[in-house]
């Protein structure tokens, strides 16, 4: 396998330290607190670790202190109900013996019933789109040293966007993303696992969304942008190993709060997952 995804798997591998009771390792990704999505895979990694027979189909985080790259986190899990279809798990990540996030996941027997969706945009084929490696050297240069730190990291994913992203953006667009993105190498056939790595990756992309009405991203100096909440569907069976479409859009940003909410099809048009999540967008405050 892929080193950088053999790395990613090995990082959502929690250590059982009781019953209910999980550690896991952090990583330094460049960002200035732990990832957001490696949070949530490994939170759905240890409730996923007390259900039998059931696949999780949908999650609901909060994101309450920033995670200390430089620190394991410990994750709590209650069994907060095992009925005839359903299960469902609170996680709570702690560290430094304080909540840093918490979660509600559920997990369901599989079953048959109604099914519609809505079609997938009509957008190029990934295969018609260059590869986003990041800003090019001559933009690359210019930020700052965390930054720069962030995108030389190996990355287990490869992403094509549909747009192009202007890293240093300064005009305003419409508040709507679509991103290409599948695993750098194959997988094993285990709904669980892809259903983990997807909850990882949805971190990336979907609150700067926010930011593009109002000619700014991530990368500006004056902005200040954390993660709050963040919700998954899993609608139907998915591969990250294969071309998945992130169709991203912001219906609004107000009160220093971003709002964005996505869909997930695979290449064949199926829409097998939605995404949501609130964060902070703020202007840095001058001296």
């Amino acid at each position: 396998m892929d080193q950088r995804l053999a790395d990613l798997l090995q990082l959502l591998e929690l250590e059982q330290l009781e019953v209910n009771l999980f550690r896991g390792a952090s990583r330094d990704i460049g960002a200035p607190q732990v990832f957001g999505g490696q949070v949530l895979g490994q939170a759905l990694t240890a409730a996923a670790a007390t259900v039998v027979g059931r696949v999780v189909h949908s999650l609901h985080a909060y994101f309450l202190r920033r995670g200390d790259c430089n620190a394991p986190i410990v994750y709590e899990v209650d069994r907060s109900l095992d009925g005839h279809s359903f299960s469902n798990r609170r996680v709570v990540a702690i560290q430094h013996g304080q909540q840093i996030f918490n979660m509600t996941a559920s997990f369901q027997l599989a079953e048959s019933g109604f099914d519609h969706q809505i079609p997938m945009p009509q957008v190029p084929q990934p295969e018609a789109l260059p590869e986003s490696g990041g800003p090019p050297p001559t933009v690359l240069e210019r930020l700052p040293e965390r930054l720069r730190r962030f995108f030389a990291q190996p990355r287990p994913f490869e992403f094509r966007p549909v747009q192009p992203i202007d890293y240093l953006r300064q005009r305003r667009e419409a508040p709507v993303r679509q991103v290409w993105f599948r695993a750098v190498a194959a997988l094993p056939d285990d709904e669980m696992l892809h259903r983990r790595l997807l909850a990882y990756v949805s971190d990336f992309f979907l609150l700067d969304t926010a930011t593009l009405p109002h000619g700014t991203s991530l990368l500006a100096p004056s902005i200040v942008m954390a993660s709050i909440d963040h919700a998954l569907w899993f609608h139907r069976p998915l591969r990250v190993d294969d071309w998945l479409l992130y169709a991203m859009e912001s219906p609004s940003a107000s009160g220093a709060r971003g709002f964005a909410r996505a869909s997930v099809f695979a290449r064949d048009g199926r829409l097998v997952a939605s995404a949501a999540q609130e964060g902070l967008v703020r202007l840095r405050k001058e001296h």
